[in-house]
């Protein structure tokens, strides 16, 4: 199975695309789209479509994983994010690619077994699952890795199926 991970975002998006055979994972492609804080936003908009649309063409994910949505303290980012995300979901839709969410704490549990790991936990067993020499950066590249290997750990679960029933 080949999943794409997406850490969502307006002024960088991470991505990850990992093969998982059931025992291995393998990292096939990462990276980071950017926009520029000068780019009106409609334009950064269509620059993530564009961008993560070439990332699908190219990597042709079996399914992506991404993260939940949830507010913090600044709601205008919030909502600014919200549309970001709304693009890729729409990029992944446009490709028929079935999408799973996930929270940061079910990330966590999956990449390290601990839902109350730190940052730096989580990249570095993101590191060592895939076999990377250093931990990828930005570090939304890596928690988007890391996102692709949750979805790998949920898949064929109990946890997926009631994932699948919510929608």
């Amino acid at each position: 199975m080949k999943i794409l991970g997406i850490d969502p975002g307006y002024a960088i998006v991470g991505y990850g695309v990992i093969e998982f055979d059931g025992v291995r994972y393998r990292s096939v492609d990462y990276g980071a789209i950017t926009t520029e804080a000068e780019t009106p936003f409609p334009l950064r908009l269509q620059q993530i479509y564009t961008a993560l649309t070439s990332v699908i063409i190219k990597n042709d994910p079996d399914e992506m994983a991404i993260e939940k949505l949830y507010f913090q303290n600044n709601q205008k980012t919030a909502i600014a994010v919200a549309e970001a995300r709304g693009v890729i979901l729409l990029a992944a839709q446009n490709n028929n690619i079935p999408i799973t969410e996930y929270t940061p704490l079910q990330v966590k549990m999956a990449v390290t077994g601990y839902g109350k790991a730190q940052k730096p936990q989580v990249m570095e067993m993101t590191r060592r699952l895939l076999k990377l020499e250093k931990v990828p950066k930005p570090d939304d590249t890596a928690d988007a890795l890391a996102m692709a290997i949750c979805h790998a750990q949920c898949s064929g679960t109990k946890l997926r199926s009631l994932l699948n029933r919510r929608r």
